[in-house]
């Protein structure tokens, strides 16, 4: 009996082992936090305003996508394997960001909404791709510049608008 559960427990310690030292449990740690939090202050940005994408979309979303391109990186996948990794999470994302645009057609046949909701989407699964490939400098700058799109941009137009009413 006891020879059944040694190998039951040395099977278990095999389907666990993917990660096998503590830099490298550092770097996943790192990695799938920073894409989490990233995601989370976009996602957070959104949820301020109302948008139906919040703070638990775009973390996962972020998440996801660093979890996707990290364990074939892991697994020591080539960079054209890698490369279509990152085709099928863009691919991916397309879909769910298809599914937060509509179209009024209450009349006004030309209003499309939930555009830059897929959009945030989108950039946030890129800002994911890049924590999980280890270019966190690069994800953060992303973020501040989404955020800066987010939070800024709709103040000029606003602002553009008034002057051009005037």
């Amino acid at each position: 009996m006891s020879t059944w559960w040694h190998e039951v427990w040395i099977t278990l310690q095999a389907e666990f082992a993917d990660i096998t030292d503590t830099q490298q449990m550092t770097r996943v740690t790192v990695r799938l936090i920073m894409a989490a939090l990233l995601g989370g202050i976009l996602g957070f940005e959104r949820e301020h305003k109302g948008k139906s994408a919040g703070v638990r979309t775009h973390m996962l979303v972020a998440l996801g996508a660093a979890l996707f391109v990290l364990v074939p990186q892991m697994s020591g996948s080539q960079a054209d394997a890698m490369s279509r990794v990152i085709q099928g999470v863009v691919a991916g994302i397309g879909f769910l960001g298809a599914g937060t645009i509509l179209k009024n057609n209450d009349g006004d046949e030309g209003h499309v909404k939930g555009l830059t909701t897929a959009a945030g989407l989108w950039m946030t699964a890129a800002i994911g791709v890049a924590a999980g490939l280890g270019r966190e400098a690069t994800a953060v700058l992303s973020t501040l510049l989404a955020l800066a799109i987010f939070s800024v941009m709709p103040v000029i137009v606003r602002v553009l608008e008034k002057s051009d009413k005037s």
